[in-house]
């Protein structure tokens, strides 16, 4: 969205801020300027002159030397230009000596301009330049009276008979502007027009809000007599506006007009296409003009496409409508893309008599789908998308109408067709300004925020106390939004600052969160990095891992619309996210890499999906180089201390993962549940993913952990009385597990066993071949007493009678 300064002044005829401070004070009373562009900061010292007379130049046959009037009291100057399509008594821009023009004629404009000075050409004296219309930084397309090659010329146009020699040039042409850029939110549709901007202006600066006085046009005649109007998709068409104008007389637009519509960016062309662009852009409603020769029936029909029609459009191409496509058509045919294009079967040409003027208000959400569907774009377009206010669209055609009449540009027929049956009427919101104090934390009395809510149209009603809200204000719709309005005209930056009132406790983190925290920081407390990898993968992911046909993991759920086959399935296991990171740091010489995740999995409820699929968490860790199967069980420990997990977790080496080494894997299990696995990666594996180093994972299901999690610790003192420790050293089979001996310590152990630590373990030569030898060292203590040799001797019996039942014995 872009405005001139001049057009929004035009409307607040007391504004007198520089492009700064409007820049300041709008973005803080919430219309966001982006930024602005100061059309003649380039330009400098530039007038209007006038050539007395021309002689050839004595050396040069495409130079010409101008004696050039440039003060009103008769002063001249002597120019020198090679400017073709000059002649003796023509007014033009002339830029003096020490002056600056915009430079570049191919349109890459010198940043700051350039200074023009005194000096010979061809040995004659120049003090100055004539200037086309590209050197004072526009074009033609924006200034259709300009020359295409050449100098401006003034008196080419009646417009400027009355110009002064000697003058301000660049104000005489409409360039002394400053064009802002807002950044709009959608709720705010009504600032998408000039008169909006202009009301927020007004209210801003607390200056009075001037908008144009519509008045009633239109000669004795009905419009009806004319046309008439069938709405058959009143969803989709909440209102439709159609006036008559005859004895068109297409000509140019008056200079102001097409000033301000170059300044918004918009090409004028004639009077009526420039109309409906002026009137676009000052009420934010987009209209159209239909030549009413071709308008069949002389009747509209606004009505959904049909299924396989086609349709040109103005600019000439061919396009395939469908019923979610509104249309505008007459008795016979279609004749427009509603709140899209016209068509060219009944657009507007030199040889028009009578034209239809449409104002309407369509849905928003299906402009933007057809326009999506139809792959057309238009200014109109973007404006319906917004979703317009439909009381708009009567008074933009009037203003459109009394434009028309006083540009000369056809005689309005009286009256209008206007179908609209569901009226949108004003809303109404209760307002209590003691509640907007308390939630600004201010102490505005309740007049001073009437008079904001008067600045921007909302009125009040004092036997209810209820704002009334206009229907074009679609976004004030309870008491937080009228807090809004009186925050940001009172100014932001006036709130003072107060403590929160009220009886909330102090938030914190979710129990969930709490153990996901301490995941990471045990993670990066052993050295490993967060990584964050895909949800989506591809169904080949299953065979690199070596998983079988018919296994659950391979229960997916599928994408509908897949950026491709490798991102086409929701991940149900996490390793193939990080092996593939593996891969990459292994393969870019990375030394001794470990990796984290935690990230979801998401596992079907059933085939076909019905219903959402199980999101559970996972926390994956990986690694390689330095370290190994035990040091990555050693990590997952000191996570499930850290969780209150300590004392029920137990391995089961036959975790039967294809993905993992034989040998060198298990299932974590705790307190009789399987809560995730860990071990070495299969060879064949590490083979698929490039990987040429021993590598393990570990893999903990973050459901099964938050649920089974506690911080309930309970605290004991210094004992009192010292520690008794006796070491024992076994001889065993090598498929007895450790923590199969250490149940038997905790089970035995009773009340004095304190703690118990693996110290060495032993297979070779001094031990026959199938065994294998471990020590343990194991502490207790009493609470009350000093314990005597007895009753560790009792206690350790009791141990070694429950590892005999294991075929486990002594070592001499």
């Amino acid at each position: 969205m872009n405005t001139p300064l001049s057009w929004i002044k035009a409307y607040v005829p007391d504004l007198d801020v520089t492009a700064q401070e409007y820049t300041d004070a709008m973005t803080l009373s919430g219309s966001k300027v982006e930024g602005f562009e100061q059309l003649d900061a380039d330009l400098d010292k530039i007038i209007v002159g006038k050539i007395l007379k021309i002689e050839k130049h004595p050396d040069a046959d495409k130079l010409i030397i101008c004696q050039v009037q440039v003060t009103k009291d008769g002063e001249t100057v002597q120019i020198v230009t090679g400017a073709p399509n000059v002649k003796e008594g023509d007014v033009i821009p002339v830029v003096l000596d020490g002056g600056r023009v915009a430079g570049g004629h191919d349109g890459n404009m010198t940043p700051g301009g350039i200074k023009i000075k005194k000096g010979k050409l061809r040995g004659v004296e120049s003090n100055g330049m004539m200037c086309s219309i590209e050197e004072l930084g526009s074009s033609r397309e924006f200034y259709p009276d300009a020359p295409e090659e050449g100098i401006f010329i003034f008196n080419a146009n009646p417009e400027y008979d009355n110009i002064e020699i000697g003058s301000n040039a660049i104000k005489a042409l409409g360039l002394d502007d400053v064009v802002f850029e807002y950044e709009i939110t959608s709720n705010r549709v009504d600032c998408f027009g000039v008169l909006g901007i202009a009301r927020e202006a007004a209210a801003t600066f607390r200056k009075e809000f001037c908008p144009p006085v519509v008045k009633e046009t239109g000669n004795s005649e009905k419009a009806s007599d004319y046309i008439s109007v069938e709405v058959q998709d009143n969803d989709l068409c909440t209102r439709y506006v159609a006036r008559v104008v005859k004895n068109i007389k297409l000509a140019p637009s008056p200079l102001w007009m097409q000033r301000r519509l170059a300044a918004c960016g918009i090409r004028p062309i004639n009077n009526l296409v420039d109309i409906t662009n002026y009137v676009m852009e000052e009420y934010s409603q987009p209209m159209h003009a239909y030549d009413l020769e071709h308008v069949a029936g002389n009747k509209i029909i606004v009505r959904r496409g049909k299924e396989g029609e086609e349709f040109q459009t103005l600019d000439g191409q061919v396009r395939k409508i469908d019923d979610s496509i509104l249309m505008i058509c007459d008795a016979e045919k279609p004749i427009g893309i509603a709140g899209i294009m016209g068509g060219d079967n009944s657009k507007i040409t030199d040889n028009v008599k009578t034209l239809l003027f449409e104002a309407a208000c369509f849905d928003g959400t299906n402009i933007r789908l057809s326009g999506k569907k139809l792959g057309l774009r238009t200014d109109a377009a973007a404006k319906f998308e917004k979703g317009l206010d439909p009381n708009t669209a009567m008074e933009a055609m009037n203003r459109a109408c009394q434009l028309i009449e006083e540009l000369g540009a056809g005689e309005v027929v009286g009256g209008a067709v206007d179908v609209y049956d569901n009226v949108r009427q004003p809303r109404r919101v209760p307002f209590s300004w003691e509640r907007t104090n308390k939630i600004l934390g201010t102490n505005i009395d309740k007049a001073t925020m009437l008079s904001y809510f008067k600045k921007i149209d909302l009125d009040f009603d004092e036997t209810t106390n209820e704002v009334i809200v206009p229907s074009w204000r679609q976004d004030v719709v309870s008491q937080a939004d009228l807090d809004e309005e009186v925050a940001r005209f009172y100014g932001y930056d006036n709130i003072p600052t107060t403590l929160p009132t009220g009886e909330a406790t102090t938030g914190k983190l979710s129990f969930k969160l709490r153990i996901e925290n301490i995941a990471r920081d045990m993670a990066e407390q052993f050295g490993f990095n967060e990584g964050m990898t895909y949800s989506f993968e591809s169904p080949k992911v299953f065979d690199k891992l070596l998983i079988p046909i018919g296994d659950k993991l391979r229960e997916t759920v599928v994408i509908s619309n897949p950026l491709g086959e490798d991102y086409s399935i929701m991940r149900t296991i996490s390793l193939n996210g990080m092996l593939t990171s593996l891969s990459t740091n292994y393969n870019r010489r990375n030394k001794d890499v470990r990796l984290y995740e935690l990230a979801n999995i998401y596992i079907p409820k059933g085939l076909p999906v019905t219903e959402l699929p199980d999101e559970r968490m996972q926390f994956t860790l990986g690694m390689y180089g330095a370290g190994d199967f035990f040091d990555l069980k050693g990590v997952i420990e000191e996570f499930l201390e850290k969780a209150g997990m300590k004392n029920l977790v137990t391995y089961d080496p036959k975790a039967g993962k294809t993905f993992l080494h034989p040998g060198r894997q298990a299932n974590i299990i705790y307190d009789g549940t399987v809560i995730g696995y860990l071990g070495e990666v299969h060879p064949d594996v590490l083979d698929n993913y490039e990987i040429g180093d021993k590598a393990y994972v570990a893999v903990l299901d973050m459901p099964e952990i938050v649920s089974r999690a506690t911080f309930d610790v309970k605290y004991r003192g210094i004992a009192k009385y010292p520690a008794v420790t006796r070491d024992i050293s076994m001889l065993m089979k090598k498929d007895i597990l450790a923590g199969d001996v250490e149940a038997v310590i905790r089970k035995n152990g009773g009340h004095l066993l304190e703690n118990y630590h693996l110290f060495d373990i032993y297979e070779g030569a001094q031990i026959k071949e199938g065994y294998k030898s471990m020590a343990y060292s194991i502490s207790f203590r009493a609470k009350d007493r000093t314990l005597e040799d007895k009753d560790v001797t009792e206690v350790m019996d009791k141990i070694l009678n429950g590892l005999r039942k294991l075929g486990i014995e002594l070592r001499q």
